[in-house]
């Protein structure tokens, strides 16, 4: 379901191993895989949880040519457009070119505009957008010189670098990101270039911290920027999991309207008026649920005050009442059920909500 309060910015649209960033597509959720590349089946492992979690996009790390060798082989191995990550090294970057659905280079550290003149050619050569990502630690030296310390301006300075020479090469098949730590600079940093250029933005809060943390930094950060309608692509950087990136991505995408996927739960906080504990049957049926990908709402309400009217308005609703608690379906009450039968009949709900719903797609299917 889209968003109709947020009217995102016109981008241009880039093709990543057939997923479409930038325009009106929808914004795509990526991670970046934290195994040893060399690893070729750790890492082919991860980025398959990553795609089950509702990873578009996944990057994987190549700072060597062992590991160029070894990103050849897992490409090989998986479906999900895999972005090759850069640092330092020009030659990496031509090294995977032909492999690789996405080049990463950072400004900072690639060196000079003739070696990002050859990425830009074997880029060119191979149809791969390349993503220019600016980041606050990792600016280069005379701009830590100029503003002293990194801030927005700095980072916007640097971007708008490299985008006058990649004009310069006629290539506009790029996405930009400009990422710190501290979020007041990120979203400026955003909102400044937002205004400069019309490519798509890749936006995230680097370096955000623990997953609690980080995801609160993250939530804030990109969500005030997806809400005033930037941003393409989003990445989660989490010190956690990286399908705790992409749960979190997909979470405030959910809370904005801008995307749906798998199970939506509304849920009370609970307090001394719950009929049942609500939190033991919230953690339990996520988890049961977590294979879920079809969009399906379900409100767990713990007792009659707003109970009623959050059931109502879900698909599949539960509210607490004494002596047993009232299930709704559709917006209609279905049944009363006990304290002890709660997570087993939400669960047996919404699995018969999905597969009716797939039947009946079904058979709209067959009669056009």
């Amino acid at each position: 379901m889209m968003s109709n309060w947020i009217k995102r910015k016109k981008t241009k649209t880039l093709n990543v191993g057939g997923v479409m960033v930038g325009g009106s597509n929808p914004i795509s959720v990526q991670s970046m895989t934290n195994t040893n590349t060399c690893d070729v089946v750790s890492t082919v492992k991860q980025i398959n949880d990553l795609v089950s979690a509702g990873a578009d996009i996944v990057r994987v790390s190549v700072p060597g040519f062992d590991e160029a060798k070894a990103f050849k082989e897992i490409k090989k191995a998986t479906s999900v457009p895999l972005v090759a990550d850069i640092h330092f090294d020009y030659k990496i970057a031509l090294e995977v070119a032909d492999t690789a659905d996405c080049l990463r280079i950072n400004p900072g550290n690639i060196g000079k505009e003739d070696r990002v003149r050859q990425v830009i050619n074997a880029a060119k050569d191979n149809n791969v957008p390349i993503r220019v990502g600016v980041n606050a630690g990792s600016l280069e030296k005379d701009l830590q010189k100029k503003y002293g310390e990194p801030n927005a301006d700095a980072l916007v300075e640097s971007a708008m670098r490299h985008v006058e020479i990649l004009d310069k090469h006629n290539f506009d098949n790029y996405k930009m990101s400009l990422k710190a730590s501290n979020i007041e600079m990120t979203v400026e940093s955003y909102r400044k270039i937002s205004k400069l250029i019309t490519q798509p933005l890749h936006l995230g809060i680097t370096e955000a911290g623990s997953y609690r943390a980080g995801a609160v930094k993250s939530s804030i950060g990109v969500g005030m920027l997806l809400s005033e309608g930037i941003g393409d692509t989003i990445r989660i950087s989490l010190a956690s999991d990286p399908v705790d990136e992409i749960k979190i991505g997909w979470d405030i995408l959910k809370s904005l309207n801008l995307r749906s996927r798998g199970l939506k739960i509304i849920a009370c906080p609970s307090c001394s008026r719950q009929n049942f504990d609500v939190i033991k049957v919230v953690n339990e049926l996520e988890e049961r649920l977590e294979d879920i990908v079809d969009d399906i709402e379900v409100a767990i309400i713990g007792c009659y005050v707003n109970g009623p009217g959050e059931s109502k308005a879900a698909n599949i609703g539960l509210t607490g009442a004494s002596p047993m608690n009232l299930m709704y379906i559709n917006g209609s009450p279905n049944k009363k059920i006990k304290n002890e039968n709660i997570v087993d009949e939400l669960e047996n709900q919404v699995r018969t909500k999905i597969l009716n719903m797939k039947n009946n797609s079904e058979k709209i299917i067959l009669r056009s």
